[in-house]
């Protein structure tokens, strides 16, 4: 079957409730091309072949590496086509349960798709795994815009008031209370989608669609690690935020893509400004009682190592706080205490004068001697006068005697 006289359709690959996808040939430019065909039924339903229309607009309106193309579109034989670009490959609905590594690069790049159609003003409605398509090479491209809106054009959703419109297990709480549709309703499918990549089940399940519902607006999603996902904690912290309730709590398309392709969901932390020299290891802080015992003597310091010595002054800043004072309050303290022990030590007699005779000195300033006949002996020379007691008949005498006086 030959399309506009240039597109020959060869195989059927997709059908939906509106359309079909044939895998085509350009004859013109000899190429292939992926066809849309609205379906008969569909055609003379004024509100799905508007649709059909929108999606061509939308699309076209993209020129990004991560949305599929839209080449050609116009009317045949009383049926609306759309050309787009062929991507050979897969959907993301055949993978399940994949490593943390792929996950990572599909996020990055269908945020970069979805960024880009954010900031056309286009919101996407409709992410869901078999709308992210993937080529042999693991380039991703969003595809089916069929029921995507411009933000600018509230008559573009094109269904009845209170109508939802999306797949109900990638469906953002805010839309699920009926309110409109904005990019962080995409980015909350996307996270959808991601959670179920990672663990092979979507966040919310229940038996009845409804169920669902109240699951995205009321229910936490259960952690990846819980279902026996091992993930760095930094990717399952950031998938979860994508999942938030609120969507001004969730980050934009364009933060995910960044995130996500700067490497970030690893975990690793953030370079450090380049210094002079190597930073030492800063311990915990102590308590304030080993702050002050940390400290070594001066002498004790001067036998570490010279590496060790550069350590211990930064180290001993990176206490600081409180641990100081306590540190100076401690150290005054013992300095009293020492100064009062070593006050009555200096004062104290060496021995009582129980067990010492009573001794007197007279102080050598060089008086003569009784007589008078000797010259004053040197302070340090002269001996000193000692007093003797004697016992007598009558009583006890007391006789002063130099020691030379016996000579």
């Amino acid at each position: 079957m030959l399309i506009a006289g240039r597109y020959r359709l060869l195989e059927p690959i997709g059908r939906g409730a509106m359309g079909e996808v044939w895998r085509g040939h350009d004859e013109m430019l000899s190429r292939p091309v992926a066809v849309k065909l609205l379906l008969e039924q569909a055609s003379s339903d004024a509100t799905a072949a508007a649709r059909f229309r929108l999606e061509a607009q939308t699309a076209g309106a993209l020129n990004h590496p991560h949305v599929v193309g839209v080449l050609d579109f116009g009317q045949h034989d009383e049926r609306l086509y759309l050309v787009m670009e062929l991507v050979e490959g897969h959907s993301l609905a055949r993978l399940t349960r994949q490593p943390a590594e792929r996950v990572a690069h599909i996020a990055a790049q269908a945020a970069a798709g979805l960024a880009a159609a954010h900031q056309q003003g286009i919101v996407h409605r409709d992410i869901k795994p078999a709308n992210l398509l993937l080529d042999p090479h693991g380039t991703l491209k969003i595809g089916d815009f069929g029921i995507a809106r411009f933000l600018d054009d509230p008559g573009a959703a094109l269904t009845a008031t209170g109508q939802i419109v999306g797949t109900g297990l990638y469906l953002a709480p805010e839309r699920a209370l009926g309110r409109p549709a904005g990019p962080p309703s995409d980015v909350y499918a996307l996270g959808c989608v991601l959670y179920q990549l990672l663990t092979g089940q979507p966040p919310f399940q229940a038996d009845t669609a409804l169920g669902v519902l109240h699951q995205h607006l009321d229910a936490a999603p259960v952690p990846p690690r819980d279902l026996g996902v091992r993930l760095p904690p930094a990717f399952e912290d950031f998938l979860l935020d994508l999942l938030a309730k609120e969507p001004e709590d969730r980050p934009s398309a364009q933060a995910i893509a960044d995130w996500f392709a700067g490497g970030a969901w690893h975990g690793r932390a953030e370079p450090l400004p380049p210094s002079r020299e190597p930073a030492a290891p800063v311990p915990p802080p102590p308590a304030p009682a080993a702050v002050a015992t940390y400290r070594l003597p001066a002498r004790e310091q001067r036998r570490l190592p010279a590496r060790e010595q550069r350590r211990r002054p930064a180290r001993t800043r990176a206490l600081g706080g409180p641990g100081k004072k306590v540190a100076a309050m401690l150290a005054g303290v013992l300095l009293f205490v020492g100064a009062l022990l070593a006050g009555m030590t200096w004062f104290a007699p060496d021995r009582s004068s129980a067990e010492t005779p009573q001794t007197s000195q007279t102080p050598a300033t060089g008086t003569p001697a009784p007589g008078g006949a000797r010259s004053p002996a040197p302070e340090a020379t002269r001996p000193a006068a000692v007093t003797v007691t004697t016992d007598g008949p009558h009583g006890k005498h007391h006789k002063k005697k130099h020691p030379e006086d016996d000579g």
